[in-house]
């Protein structure tokens, strides 16, 4: 199996090309394609990662168990009020620990800063499972998705809306690199990182497409392809924090009304988890048009090729 990434981190779609992102896209799509034929694609038996995460976790944490396992490794669970991080350890320290006794780690943590400081401190591979800054596995699974559903990515337009964070960060990036318009819809208090817009408007004007940041819902829904919903809130948010987004997000919602403003052939989707009655409704995400649960068991193939492509 040809590889460009060996010992190579993956911390955020925005440190790759395009063409190495395109690259992890078409390794998955194969590693499912296994996976759904019943090949054997045991390619990392014998190996083990560690796994440490600072926030809950549904879909990420059991979709990179799966996929190690799939792959024949091993993946241990590091509780983090377990570990002397706990007790204010330098994470220099962790790290450097940590690479001793495995083939890689996989973190979901808070800042972006953190993860890269494993990285700089670790041979083998670190994974982002999701910080303040990105998402870059969901990233990919999103890409996975699309062209599966689309059958390729130009001149496809999709339209987000909700948190304006991680998710929405590296679908902006991934979507810039294959060619896809995204307009992100949001109020007009929430926007997107300002490194993150330049580096995907850099990406979209290389490959032809736009990358919008707008208040009119209307605008992003029209003609839209993918209409892309997120959760309003994040976890560690009190209760007024999240009633705030909640009133601000409202006009914002996935509801048949929207949909009905895109292609009629428009699909629906969510990285999860998602709130019923906020960020979208029961009749969009149990509709026709709704892919999550196809999107979610993506996320398992995406994350077997990042581990393939780091670890071989």
């Amino acid at each position: 199996m040809r590889n460009k990434f060996r010992g190579t981190h993956y911390l955020a779609m925005k440190d790759f090309t395009a063409e190495e992102i395109r690259y992890l896209v078409e390794l998955a799509a194969d590693l499912k394609r296994k996976w759904t034929m019943r090949e054997p694609h045991e390619y990392l038996k014998g190996k083990t990662y560690g796994m440490i995460f600072e926030k809950k976790s549904t879909r990420t944490r059991n979709s990179f168990h799966a996929a190690a396992t799939a792959l024949g490794a091993q993946s241990i669970y590091l509780r983090p009020d377990e570990m002397q991080l706990s007790r204010g350890e330098p994470i220099k320290d962790t790290a450097r620990i940590i690479d001793r006794y495995f083939d890689g780690l996989y973190i979901r943590t808070f800042g972006q800063e953190i993860v890269e400081e494993f990285a700089k401190y670790m041979k083998n591979p670190v994974i982002n499972a999701l910080t303040a800054l990105e998402h870059p596995c969901q990233g990919l699974a999103d890409l996975l998705t699309i062209k599966e559903k689309m059958g390729d990515w130009k001149g496809v337009k999709v339209c987000y809306a909700g948190d304006v964070y991680n998710v929405c960060h590296s679908l902006m990036i991934g979507s810039a690199m294959v060619g896809m318009d995204i307009y992100v819809a949001a109020p007009k208090a929430y926007k997107p990182a300002p490194e993150i817009l330049e580096c995907a408007q850099k990406h979209a004007a290389a490959n032809g497409s736009r990358v919008i940041v707008t208040e009119d819902f209307d605008e992003a829904l029209r003609n839209a392809d993918v209409v892309y919903g997120n959760t309003w809130h994040s976890m560690g948010e009190n209760e007024e924090q999240k009633e705030k987004r909640i009133h601000d997000f409202m006009p914002y919602q996935i509801n048949a009304q929207a949909m009905a403003k895109a292609r009629k052939n428009a699909i629906f989707m969510h990285c999860l988890p998602g709130y019923r009655g906020e960020d979208m409704t029961d009749e969009v995400i149990e509709g026709a048009q709704s892919v999550v649960w196809d999107q979610g068991e993506n996320r398992m193939h995406t994350v077997k090729a990042v581990l393939v492509a780091t670890s071989l």
